[in-house]
């Protein structure tokens, strides 16, 4: 527990100086409930007052800035842009927590910085970009910005009691909670925050794909949404993986990963691939300095040089290729090594009343029409209470039309200037407020051409407020509102889209080309589970190995550098790589630790290597019990990727050997009291099945295991002979026979 140690407080000599009351106590407190205390205020902070997204689609800090440009009359097109410093400083007004991290935030909404595919920010200067991680944006004196168009829609009818507003920091203004944008801008630009445990990460949409996707949500809740909702479209453009399934995932759960590929041309005079349009998740930096590094491994060998020519055009970059190189071949081998093609987590994770909440398109759709509902009905309900206010006094107008003298003399004879109101009110039977508004009419405008054109607009307003109590009582005109203007919107603002789609079908038909370069290697493993892979050059230059103190090579192969390796561990557990993914070594050097590149379960160590090319042959597996399992190789053959396989054999008796053999030949087992047993293997059955027990081929006395397994080579098969099918002790004389037990057992 924390205990919170202070001294007693002693008497000051200030007499300004004062003291909390029990600030010299020692406090127990369990840290469980100091951790509570103390943290889950901050994070509850993160979480609804600045990490995740709202329904209207702005975190907090966005909401903030755009609101005060607003204020500041930058959506006047006729007014000039204002210096980024300018409004980072009425910004502070709101969000008081310096000025280089709203500076940031600002820059990500400029149409400068290509973040958004429909930016709210116009931008003068450089405001760097999203694309590439080296180019900064100036700082706020030398910028320029104002709102852009789309912006209106951003804060239309904000003044009209649409949103609720709550004070600033310091209670000397008020900001609003929400902005009540007239489309669902939550889908139509991406959004990326990391909260407390928890994180958002929303893909943009086509403006116009996303109004018209919401307009037929609206008239049928139970519209195929994938029919006019394409897929996410990325302001950087580029291609998109189209997969149905994974996209109707992603919009029926609000999670799922979509994949983007780059766009590219092949320039053949210069004999040049010019990549224009890179995935949203990566930066031209990035992509080049993965290239650089794959040229370095000699993995990209086709490669002469690489470099940005990013200017004022776009984006650009410019691989060169050598001569004979195929580009299509070439862009294949970059997708699969590069971020060239890139996945873009979805994480729909929105605040809703507070309440973080991760969901689909069509449920963030259906909460998005529940808040512009609300938004219209109070916009209608302000508007009927000014109507109706102006009516009622236009209706003392029309009293005093009656008798113009009448007021005159009312006012005229009335002697103190308090008792002009009560007079008014008593002579003609209105309240105070039309009194007070018949008062304050100019004298000039006490004439009957004055007042009857005032009343011209009773008549309408009348209907006006028939029309508007129409809509509050019906919700289907409230939606035909919405939809109107969301018809409005796509046909002002919409655009065609910029990421187009390579369809599954295209993707399947590209060859899959196994680039990695083969040549003989050999392979070794030590007994304390040390992997090395060496070529015949480097072996032929230095052959003495080496290994830790205690340590000695186990097992030696040859093979080539796109052999397939499965090891196989003492906890029933196989793990499947390739020679290839190890790095060439030295004899000099102990080499990769296998249990920690492959990911070993902890206390977990490597039992034995079995390489192969094509899966042929079967794995013998003798268990301390006597009994002995035959298992074909092609039981461990996968189709997909997979590195780890589960049950490799059966972990019901303790792993004495683990033997492979290509085909059926004599095997010599041992006991640990020196019992020996010869038999061919063709006597044992396959089994199919990995985690097979076996059958018994040894008896074995009290107290007695299975020790070692040999297989028996066509030159000493002879000397063995005596002990095929029955078991012989171990004695000094045959003990030369029988080779070197400890070499042998594993």
């Amino acid at each position: 527990m924390p205990r919170k140690k202070t001294t007693a407080p002693k008497k000051s000599v200030y007499k300004h100086d004062a003291y909390i009351e029990g600030s010299g106590s020692v406090v127990d407190e369990k840290i469980t409930d100091t951790l509570k205390k103390n943290y889950m205020p901050y994070a509850m902070s993160v979480i609804i007052s600045r990490a995740l997204p709202e329904i209207d689609g702005f975190k907090p800090s966005h909401r903030k800035i755009l609101y005060m440009m607003y204020k500041r009359g930058l959506l006047n097109p006729e007014k000039e842009r204002s210096k980024s410093a300018n409004v980072v400083g009425e910004t502070m007004k709101l969000n008081p927590h310096g000025d280089q991290s709203i500076y940031e935030t600002m820059v990500r909404l400029t149409r400068g910085n290509e973040s958004l595919l429909h930016p709210y920010i116009d931008s003068k200067g450089n405001f760097g970009k999203q694309y590439s991680s080296s180019m900064k944006a100036a700082a706020s004196r030398y910028t320029e910005v104002k709102l852009e168009k789309i912006c209106s829609e951003l804060f239309r009818d904000i003044d009209r009691d649409t949103v609720d507003f709550v004070p600033n920091y310091d209670n000397t203004m008020q900001e609003p909670t929400l902005l009540p944008a007239t489309f669902p801008t939550v889908l139509v630009n991406s959004n990326t925050g990391i909260a407390v445990s928890m994180a958002s990460n929303v893909c943009p949409f086509n403006l116009a794909e996303i109004c018209e996707t919401t307009i037929a949500l609206m008239k049928n809740p139970n519209h195929d949404i994938i029919s006019t909702l394409k897929g996410p479209d990325f302001p950087g453009g580029a291609f998109l993986l189209y997969d149905e399934e994974e996209l109707k995932k992603v919009y029926e759960t609000g999670r799922g990963s979509i994949k983007l590929r780059c766009k590219y041309t092949y320039d053949k005079p210069s004999n040049c691939i010019e990549v224009t349009e890179i995935p949203y998740t990566t930066t031209v930096e990035a992509i080049i300095n993965k290239v650089v590094d794959l040229v370095k491994a000699g993995k990209l060998r086709e490669i002469s040089y690489i470099r940005d020519e990013t200017g004022i055009d776009g984006l650009k970059i410019a691989i060169d290729l050598k001569r004979g190189t195929d580009p299509e071949k070439l862009m294949q081998k970059l997708y699969r090594l590069t971020p060239l093609q890139d996945s873009y987590p979805c994480n729909f994770n929105i605040l809703i009343a507070g309440t973080p909440k991760v969901m689909g398109v069509r449920e963030i759709l259906n909460e998005w029409i529940a808040f512009r509902e609300e938004c219209v009905q109070r916009r209608t309900y302000f508007d009927l209470n000014k109507k109706k206010e102006k009516l009622h006094l236009l209706e003392a107008l029309a009293k005093i039309l009656v008798d113009i003298d009448k007021a005159i003399k009312i006012i005229r004879e009335t002697e103190n200037e308090d008792d002009v109101v009560p007079n008014l009110m008593i002579g003609f039977g209105i309240d105070e407020i039309q009194a007070e508004y018949v008062a304050e009419i100019k004298l000039r405008n006490i004439n009957r051409q004055y007042i009857m054109k005032r009343l011209q607009d009773v008549d309408q307003l009348r209907r006006d407020i028939a029309e508007m109590e129409e809509i509050l009582q019906d919700k289907n005109k409230i939606r035909r509102i919405i939809i109107k203007e969301l018809k409005d919107v796509a046909k002002n603002y919409g655009r065609p889209r910029r990421t187009m789609f390579y369809f599954q079908s295209d993707i399947d038909d590209e060859e899959v080309i196994d680039d990695t370069p083969d040549y003989p290697v050999h392979l070794f493993v030590s007994d304390s589970g040390y992997f090395k892979k060496i070529t015949p050059q480097s072996l032929r230059m230095s052959s003495e190995q080496k290994l830790k103190e205690g340590d000695f090579i186990r097992q030696t192969f040859d093979a080539m550098n796109k052999t397939e390796l499965v090891f196989f561990s003492d906890k029933a557990q196989a793990y499947k790589s390739k020679a290839s993914a190890f790095d060439d070594s030295k004899a000099s050097v102990m080499g990769d630790y296998i249990p920690a590149k492959l990911s070993f379960d902890e206390g977990e160590s490597l039992k034995t290597l079995i390489p192969t090319t094509d899966y042929s042959g079967y794995m013998m597996f003798f268990f301390e019990n006597g009994k002995v399992a035959k298992v074909p190789m092609k039981s461990y053959e996968t189709k997909t990727n997979r590195r780890k396989l589960t049950k490799a054999y059966s972990d019901k008796s303790p792993l004495a050997a683990a033997v492979f053999i290509a085909e059926d030949c004599d095997i010599l087992l041992r006991t640990s009291n020196s019992q020996a047993l010869v038999f061919n293997t063709s006597e044992i059955l396959t089994k199919s099945t990995r985690d097979t027990q076996g059958v018994q081929v040894v008896t074995l006395k009290k107290n007695t295991i299975l020790s070692s397994a040999e297989i028996i080579s066509a030159e000493n098969a002879q000397e063995f002979e005596k002990y095929r099918a029955k078991s012989i002790p171990c004695s000094a004389k045959n003990a030369k026979d029988l080779g070197d037990t400890n070499q042998l057992s594993f």
